[in-house]
């Protein structure tokens, strides 16, 4: 038997929290046996029994508690002796890696989901960051990434070379999607009207996802087509903020900020428009829900986006942060009946066998073969 442990940062609502989530309970257990390490966040609850929660471990940058993290993980590296330490986001992918390296671990794997640095940082913040990240990358026996635009961006920042990155697409449940659903049912328990044209998108409200553009397209796009309704799924320390903008808007009966939902995939399904607005990315996982639902995307051409949305193919995109060009495509969309049908049948065909869920697991038990066997 094989000890795996996963590290992640928090168990938080977004992809990354539930592929990792996923991959602990779904790992072969005639082979591997699972641990997930993490520290405190929104989806304790749903952690599979055995997880062991890292107090210190914690989000924000804070000198006190990253080094108290780091000394703790690797204690608990050293108790555990994993054959494979498998880490996931910035701050775990950091401390983890350098603490499996001090505690001896065998084999130390990565997976940007995205990063922790980005190209709207302060130069000085980001350099420091690309040489944590490089440092990190010189003792990792194996870097995943979830699309081939951060490979190319890993590149370019000097963290792997493009032949040796692995690509394992971030998984969804594929035969799930499109949702069976009462479209009209669901519009209605929200307040909204069974006939109006629904916008959906999907996102923590963080800087990253940037969903003031999603507001401030919102507005342009109901001056041109009032009939619409968006809708936002997700939560986060901006909502309050982003909500008082909407209703300064004029917006509050019109855009609808719903929270985190399990019934995504239904209102992904009622949607006849998909948009994002995120500054960056790694593979969002809510776009490829989308797409495999058959909702034609309207995006800025972001990192991961890019692998996924081609414009006027499988979808629209558009220059980050041109929240104009956003909304004359979200009208260009609503208007054009067939042009949605066109765009959203090329965007379900776009997203084949390799984002299933399942198959990422599978990929990943064969990376650990093929590493261990080293």
């Amino acid at each position: 038997m094989r000890k795996v442990v996963h590290l992640i940062t928090r168990l938080d609502l977004g992809g990354a929290q539930q592929n990792t989530l996923h991959t602990v309970l779904n790992l072969d257990r005639s082979v591997y046996e699972p641990v997930l390490v993490c520290g405190r966040g929104d989806l304790d609850s749903e952690a599979p029994e055995g997880t062991i929660f890292v107090e210190s471990l914690r989000r924000e940058v804070d000198p006190f508690y990253d080094l108290l993290a780091l000394l703790e993980l690797t204690k608990l590296l050293l108790a555990e002796k994993p054959d494979i330490l498998h880490t996931h986001s910035s701050k775990a992918g950091i401390l983890g890696r350098l603490g499996g390296r001090m505690a001896g671990v065998n084999v130390i794997v990565h997976t940007y989901h995205g990063f922790g640095f980005h190209d709207r940082q302060h130069p000085v913040v980001k350099s420091l960051y690309v040489a944590l990240e490089r440092l990190c990358a010189r003792v990792s026996d194996a870097l995943v990434f979830v699309s081939r635009a951060n490979i190319a961006y890993a590149a370019a920042h000097g963290l792997v070379k493009p032949e040796a990155a692995i690509l394992i697409r971030s998984g969804v449940r594929l035969d799930a999607l499109p949702a069976k659903i009462d479209a009209a049912k669901l519009k209605t328990s929200a307040g909204i009207g069974m006939h109006k044209r629904l916008v959906v998108s999907i996102g923590n409200l963080k800087p990253q996802k940037n969903a003031a553009d999603f507001v401030t397209a919102a507005a342009a796009v109901l001056a041109k087509a009032p009939e619409a309704r968006f809708v936002f799924i997700g939560d986060g320390p901006q909502r309050k903020a982003l909500e008082a903008k909407a209703f300064a808007l004029g917006l509050n009966d019109r855009l609808f900020f719903l929270g985190w939902r399990r019934d995504a995939a239904a209102w992904l399904a009622a949607a006849d428009v998909f948009a994002m607005t995120s500054l960056w990315e790694g593979l969002p996982r809510a776009l490829v829900e989308a797409m495999k639902s058959g909702v034609p995307p309207v995006c800025y051409a972001t990192d991961g986006v890019a692998d996924l949305v081609a414009d006027g193919r499988t979808g629209l995109s558009v220059a980050p942060g041109d929240a104009a060009a956003l909304a004359a495509g979200i009208v260009r969309l609503l208007g054009d009946e067939p042009l949605r049908a066109r765009l959203g049948a090329a965007a379900a065909a776009a997203i084949g066998p390799e984002f299933d869920i399942d198959g990422m697991v599978r990929s990943q038990e064969a990376l650990y073969d093929r590493l261990l066997a080293r």
